[in-house]
């Protein structure tokens, strides 16, 4: 979460005259253990399906974005957690105080921002490049590079990078209270590549495989890929974009009280946490075939949940084919 430097900065200051209540550092202290056990669980889940996708299953086109969510994913956990760690040190030591303490904090934040925006932005690609297959799906697969997927995740990584250096070393905490005009302008620019430019695309995108999946799931099972890719977009909207407008709308201070502050430090870090938590539990549960009661390995499951297409379309095309030749075989018997 962009600027959480600030807020724990805040929470140093807990015997200064803040509004804390009463055993406020008990509570603070319960919370930060919670997030650090969804955290935790997070990291469980984008380990099995990066080990699995890199090692176990053949891979293709949509994969890739997959593995570099779950790295992007790992990340951005993995940092939180020691994040977290500290904000608990800073609440339970008699001297939190360190030399450098303010340097570490700007670079756990400029990793975990940059884990944050790629993942953002490798999503808005599989769900742009999925639609873009569906309304143009001759020109897709005669044109699209076959390096495309690799090429997209490069740049999208060079540009969360980017961005959180940008976010982080322009808008530092000082620049933040004071609402300088670089750091207004990095908080505007951060706001409008979240909402007013990957949102849109995601949501656009969801809306078309939803379509899609409406018009062909009385002909064949819709592919599992576009369940997980509205099912994955789904969570992100509904636990990253609300902490966006809240840190947008902090930025101008109409927050004042320190507790309202820290308060949606914890929001930010279960939201977000929580969004990089859901993702491979997803596909486990899109991959797993429900109507079958023998058990089904994790493999299986990731399998069927990123089949490709193009094998799914020659099952189809083979169904079809047989239905056909047996109603020829029924119609010349009779």
């Amino acid at each position: 979460m962009a600027n959480s430097t600030l807020t724990l900065n805040v929470t140093d200051e807990n015997n200064t005259g803040s509004d804390y209540p009463e055993n406020a550092q008990v509570h603070f202290t319960i919370a930060a253990g919670f997030a650090i056990s969804l955290c935790l669980i997070g990291l469980v889940g984008n380990i099995i399906v990066f080990w699995y996708l890199c090692f176990k299953i053949k891979r293709n086109k949509y994969t890739i974005y997959i593995i570099n969510l779950s790295v992007a994913d790992f990340i951005f956990l993995i940092f939180s957690i020691i994040v977290l760690i500290m904000f608990i040190y800073t609440l339970s030591s008699a001297d939190p105080y360190f030399k450098g303490k303010e340097s570490l904090y700007i670079f756990l934040e400029i990793i975990n921002d940059s884990a944050q925006y790629s993942g953002m932005f490798i999503l808005t690609a599989i769900s742009l490049e999925r639609c873009l297959s569906v309304l143009f799906p001759i020109w897709y697969h005669c044109h699209r590079p076959t390096n495309l997927s690799t090429i997209i995740c490069g740049s999208v990584w060079l540009l969360g990078w980017a961005v959180s250096l940008l976010d982080n070393l322009v808008c530092t905490p000082e620049a933040f209270l004071s609402q300088t005009t670089e750091c207004t302008a990095v908080q505007i620019m951060t706001f409008g590549l979240s909402v007013i430019i990957c949102l849109p695309i995601m949501v656009i995108s969801s809306f078309i495989l939803l379509i899609k999946i409406k018009k062909t799931v009385r002909q064949q099972y819709p592919q599992k890929l576009y369940i997980i890719i509205i099912v994955a977009v789904f969570i992100f909207i509904i636990s990253v974009i609300p902490m966006n407008f809240v840190w947008f709308l902090m930025y101008f201070q109409l927050l004042k009280s320190d507790i309202e502050t820290v308060g949606l430090f914890f929001a930010g870090v279960f939201c977000l946490a929580l969004n990089c938590t859901v993702d491979p539990y997803i596909y486990f549960i899109v991959g797993k075939k429900w109507k079958q009661k023998t058990s089904h390995s994790i493999q299986d499951a990731l399998q069927r949940a990123f089949r490709i297409e193009e094998d799914e379309n020659e099952d189809s095309n083979s169904n079809k084919t047989s239905k056909d030749s047996n109603q020829t075989k029924l119609a010349s018997t009779i």
